[in-house]
């Protein structure tokens, strides 16, 4: 048998069990070289580095 609900949850109850889905702020940091906000242990867009080595050649 399926599962079924033995009382009726009232509105409030269920809008505080639907409100924990949020969406985080995204986490930035400051690359050490040019100091732009990059993504954690990616490669910086604005100048190409990554852990103080230059991985892709930007113009």
């Amino acid at each position: 048998m399926s599962i079924c609900p033995k009382n009726k949850s009232s509105k409030g109850r269920r809008n505080q069990r639907r409100a924990n889905w949020k969406m985080s702020v995204a986490a930035l940091v400051k690359c050490p070289k040019c100091g732009a906000l990059m993504a954690p242990h990616r490669v910086c867009k604005a100048c190409g580095t990554y852990n103080k080595k230059e991985i892709i050649a930007v113009d």
